[in-house]
């Protein structure tokens, strides 16, 4: 059955797209819960401008990863923590302590979401990847000091 996507569904497709999926999958799991619509003649020119507005959006987001990852990338964000002898700290930096950070130091908001590191535990500089985007990825420097 053709089915058009109206919502991004992994292992599917994303929000406008025209997908062949067995009968019985459409009838009883994406049709019910509105995840998916009757591939008609009238859909088909409604799925054409869900996509285009897909790709304009999908583009300006693009966009303004890639002005976000050139600001950052240049930069070492400093975050001062309380730490022992021999710079262990007393718990660990976040991924909510960086970004709040990133803001106070940049001025750029980010989901701690996006951000991906390993458990900090010790003073020192360490590299945080940002993935804003599925095409922009990039490190950010982060440097841990004493308080």
């Amino acid at each position: 059955m053709k089915v058009i996507l109206r919502s991004d569904i992994s292992d599917l497709g994303k929000r406008g797209d025209i997908v062949v999926v067995a009968d019985g999958h459409a009838r009883n799991h994406l049709l019910p819960k509105g995840l998916a619509m009757a591939a008609s003649t009238g859909a088909v020119s409604q799925a054409k401008a869900m996509r285009r507005a897909r790709d304009l959006r999908d583009a300006s987001d693009r966009e303004s990863a890639q002005t976000i990852a050139s600001a950052l990338v240049a930069r070492t964000i400093v975050i001062t923590s309380k730490a022992g002898t021999g710079g262990k700290l007393y718990g660990s930096v976040t991924t909510g302590d960086i970004a709040q950070a990133i803001h106070a130091q940049a001025n750029i908001s980010i989901d701690r979401k996006k951000l991906h590191v390993e458990q900090i535990k010790t003073l020192g500089t360490y590299t945080v990847t940002a993935k804003l985007h599925h095409d922009v990825e990039f490190p950010v420097t982060i440097d841990i000091v004493k308080a």
